[in-house]
């Protein structure tokens, strides 16, 4: 792991998964972690030199030293973590959040990528959708606290969106996203209320705007799976990108990534291999 500083002084964690082949920068979903791209990584070292970060207020990098959440600094991020590793126009792989940071990046700064390969992102038209975010309150009434990484695997394994997932999925979430907490047990490494900020810093950002200066080939993919918590209108968004095409993979919901890593891998190798 490194420390990387960005351009508003915060700093994030960040690291080389290793691999042979073209540079890869992986960006990950709102509440998780960079190691949960280990089990696609592991499908890919073959192609392509794997690198991530943990998101602002996410894992190792945590809460920003600006305070700013807007999902611009995450393009910052995102192109400070490129430059940190000596990664001249990589690849780009994001899921969520994690593939808005990548369109952001690209859009205000083009050419930081060759392609980009997008996992659901979240790009919604927030006007028509009343300007609000409903993922913010969720993110606040959060359980965040667990006796043991034992009892927070037992208890969120019984419930959506982590009952879908893989048993190596939900074990780096809990090896990952949890930390010791002073008062006792372990605590979300991702606190709700920076979750909170991070959807909130979405919003803020507009990354549907950045959608047609994105120049490079950009392969938006979408699980066929039932999902609330499926971004809305991914098929205008591809339209928006003026060398964009939509991909559907069979099943996956918007947690396809930590369901059947192997799919989503292979549609990585297809769309930037």
């Amino acid at each position: 792991m490194i420390r990387v500083s960005s351009d508003d002084g915060s700093e994030v964690a960040a690291y080389d998964f290793g691999g042979e082949g073209r540079p890869l920068l992986l960006g990950h979903a709102t509440g998780f972690h960079a190691h949960m791209w280990l089990p696609v990584v592991r499908e890919l070292r073959g192609r392509f030199r794997c690198y991530a970060w943990d998101a602002r207020g996410h894992g190792a990098s945590g809460t920003p030293a600006s305070g700013d959440f807007d999902w611009r600094r995450s393009g910052d991020d995102a192109r400070a973590v490129a430059g940190a590793f000596g990664l001249d126009r990589p690849l780009g792989a994001g899921h969520s959040a994690g593939a808005s940071a990548l369109v952001l990046a690209e859009g205000e700064h083009p050419w930081t990528f060759a392609a980009v390969w997008l996992y659901e992102p979240v790009v919604p038209d927030w006007s028509a959708m009343g300007g609000e975010n409903p993922l913010v309150a969720g993110a606040l009434r959060r359980r965040d606290r667990f006796a043991s990484r034992e009892d927070a695997r037992q208890r969120l394994a019984a419930k959506p969106p982590f009952d879908s997932f893989t048993p190596e999925a939900l074990d780096l979430y809990v090896a990952y996203g949890l930390v010791d907490d002073p008062e006792g047990g372990l605590r979300l490494a991702c606190r709700p209320v920076d979750e909170a900020r991070t959807y909130e810093g979405g919003m803020t950002a507009d990354p549907r705007r950045a959608l047609p200066q994105v120049g490079v080939d950009a392969v938006v993919v979408a699980g066929s799976g039932r999902s609330d918590a499926r971004p809305p209108d991914l098929e205008g968004a591809t339209a928006l990108l003026p060398r964009g095409r939509l991909e559907l993979l069979e099943g996956l919901t918007h947690f396809g990534p930590f369901e059947r890593p192997d799919l989503v891998a292979a549609s990585i190798v297809r769309a930037l291999g």
